[in-house]
């Protein structure tokens, strides 16, 4: 500790982290093994998560930091940026161009949840993320409306969401595909008027409806994730 001409101790102002130096460890703290399962769900990193919340924990909000991560395009690097970030203190073009770059699933959905949820313009970007041509951008504006649905349904049309859900939910990508099947469920969740055609619509379509469910997980196959939400939201 410095201590000054006065004799009085002076708070010695700990360094700043160096990327090169976080990089370093991000590169120790990686497994081939969990680089092999993430790989499979289209996540090429092998950090295991719990480790990288630990680092975070650690260097606590540092928004200059988080930039810097970003623009290394380590996904890695850019999950331990979404989570030592500062969300209010992004504008609405970078958040835009960050979910552009976001071509892994854990990324964007980390951004979407922890980051564009928190910010001013997570409304504004809603609506113009969910009719974009890029299906994968196109997939953040539906788990956003997702979230309106569930939270601020007012000024949500639920009829025409479904309208397009019966449309075009089995033929667009995966990734998209997903956030639609979200939002059914979650309509017929939370919304008793809508619950039967909503129960209706998943059965005709029967997207998700093979989709390898662990014991004691809820399938996504909208009509028994429905069915199960709503029996236990009655007990």
């Amino acid at each position: 500790m410095a201590v000054s001409s006065a004799g009085t101790a002076a708070k010695t102002v700990p360094d700043a982290p160096v990327l090169s130096d976080v990089m370093a460890e991000l590169a120790a703290l990686e497994e081939p093994r969990h680089r092999e399962v993430n790989v499979k769900h289209g996540d090429d990193h092998g950090v295991n998560l719990s480790k990288l919340r630990a680092v975070a924990k650690r260097l606590k909000t540092q928004q200059d930091l988080a930039r810097e991560l970003w623009a290394t395009g380590d996904t890695a690097a850019r999950l331990l940026a979404l989570l030592i970030c500062r969300p209010k203190a992004f504008d609405r073009g970078e958040l835009d161009r960050m979910l552009r770059e976001s071509r892994t699933p854990k990324v964007q959905d980390w951004l979407v949840n922890y980051v564009v949820k928190k910010s001013p313009h997570a409304e504004d970007l809603r609506s113009a993320w969910f009719a974009d041509p890029d299906p994968v951008v196109a997939s953040a504006g539906w788990a956003l409306t997702s979230e309106r649905v569930v939270k601020k349904p007012e000024g949500l049309d639920l009829e025409s969401l479904l309208d397009i859900i019966e449309a075009r939910m089995k033929g667009v990508p995966d990734r998209l595909q997903w956030a639609m099947n979200q939002c059914l469920a979650q309509i017929g969740i939370e919304h008793p008027e809508h619950r039967a055609r909503a129960l209706d619509i998943g059965e005709r379509l029967e997207v998700l409806k093979d989709y390898p469910t662990p014991p004691n997980c809820t399938s996504p196959f909208a009509p028994v994730w429905i069915n199960e939400m709503v029996r236990r939201k009655s007990l």
